[in-house]
């Protein structure tokens, strides 16, 4: 690879490919999209409601001074014994009442209504309503979390810092770049490495929706490949977010003996070359103010850094190539003059 002859219009390569060099501005233009993402207004702007009662909830009724409808089972039973299902169809059943839809009400309202059907049977009836068995409201986990256990959604409301500290997280293969929100099948995307840095929303200040599904994206496929005149070329696994410098670095640094280091690129390749060029980014690296703009140069998962050789070391490889076929070739000659 050479600038020569990604820049030679008679190349086969060169309609499909465009070399860039590392600038202020160029990294102003092609950052931005690296950068600290805003968190969507309406994620931010989202309040819990009051919590509603559902399918599969468990409500525990107390009726003051009335044991025999608020206890059943006998009040030497743990409080969940004693509990009232909800069923599949949002109905339950209470002494008295019989048959109520509470699908759909919260707890306030509930008590209110047993209060009043209550009090055809019982004077001024003291109710207070629980939920001990949050069943109908989830929040879906799934992805390189510790725990992919559906988490319900109680009557206190839950952040996304919350729900993501109680899941755990895997951080030998978390993506944590890429958090994808599935909410009313739109998909949000939050970058937790970055999340609540400068002045924007923090994950304490998302709450979560009934309903919303968290993807945790691994990070097997974010690498980066290096190649070429470093001490270890190799592929790079990266969880967060990692700048051109500190690929070199992990790489052992530019070999100083092979190494042009006025040749290094940064190969990030397209979906479908035939729609669209390659982008070859060069840097430069004559100037040790060089490696200011590689810090600045954020690396995206298959970019590919390639290190050239120095003039030297590529002349030096021509001879290695050219000594043995000279051998060869004088072998051949003498065995010659001597068959002659």
């Amino acid at each position: 690879m050479s600038t020569r002859s990604l820049t030679n219009g008679n190349s086969p390569e060169s309609g499909h490919v465009k070399l860039v060099l590392i600038t202020p501005d160029v990294l102003t233009s092609t950052q931005a999209g690296t950068s600290n993402q805003p968190i969507a207004p309406e994620l931010v702007s989202y309040q819990p409601q009051p919590y509603q009662i559902g399918p599969g909830d468990s409500l525990y009724i107390t009726v003051w001074d009335h044991p025999e409808l608020t206890s059943p089972a006998g009040s030497q039973q743990q409080t969940v014994a004693n509990g009232r299902l909800v069923r599949s169809d949002g109905s339950l059943f209470y002494p008295y009442i019989g048959n109520i839809k509470v699908a759909g009400m919260t707890i306030e309202e509930l008590r209110q209504t047993i209060s009043s059907k209550l009090g055809k049977y019982v004077e001024n009836p003291q109710v207070d309503v629980n939920v001990v068995g949050y069943g109908s409201q989830r929040i879906t986990l799934r992805g390189a979390f510790t725990k992919t256990d559906p988490q319900p959604i109680g009557a206190v409301p839950m952040t996304l810092n919350q729900v993501v500290g109680s899941a755990g997280i895997n951080t030998d293969l978390a993506d944590l770049s890429d958090l994808v929100l599935t909410r009313d099948g739109k998909e949000y995307h939050i970058n937790l490495n970055t999340l609540g840095q400068g002045k924007g929303a923090t994950s304490g200040d998302i709450y979560l929706k009934p309903g919303d599904d968290l993807f945790l994206p691994y990070n097997e496929s974010r690498e980066v490949y290096v190649m070429g005149e470093v001490i270890r070329p190799q592929a790079i696994t990266f969880k967060t977010s990692m700048n051109l410098t500190q690929v070199i670095g992990r790489s052992g640094g530019l070999n100083p003996i092979t190494s042009d280091s006025k040749a290094i690129y940064v190969i990030r390749g397209v979906a479908n070359l035939q729609e669209e060029p390659a982008t070859v980014f060069h840097l430069n690296g004559h100037s040790p103010a060089a490696f200011a703009l590689a810090d600045n140069f954020v690396m995206r998962p298959g970019d590919v850094v390639w290190v050239g050789p120095s003039g030297v070391t590529e002349w030096n490889r021509v001879l290695s190539q050219l000594l043995p076929i000279s051998s060869v070739i004088g072998t051949a000659a003498l065995a010659n003059q001597r068959g002659l």
